[in-house]
């Protein structure tokens, strides 16, 4: 990481509500990953209408660490695997 880069400001909207987030990222980025996760919630409020916005929260995050989790593992086993076969 570079300590000299100074830090991007990019304001997003999640759930209709707006967040300035203050990072490394380009712009670009942080945009993309607020629509993932505005798509995320969305989709788990057509499902779950009833939830409030910090349970929704909640149930969003934990459905994205869990595939975070499995994504994570799959590529251990084939860095485990590649390693086996060679």
């Amino acid at each position: 990481m570079d300590e000299d880069k100074e830090k991007q400001r990019t304001t997003v909207t999640i759930f209709g509500q707006p967040y300035t987030i203050v990072g490394d990222e380009p712009p670009e980025h942080v945009i993309s990953v607020a629509e993932q996760l505005d798509q995320k919630m969305r989709e788990f409020k057509r499902h779950n209408p009833y939830l409030d916005t910090s349970r929704l929260a909640v149930l969003t995050a934990l459905n994205i660490v869990d595939d975070y989790m499995k994504l994570k593992q799959s590529i251990e086993e084939n860095d485990r695997n590649e390693k086996e076969d060679r």
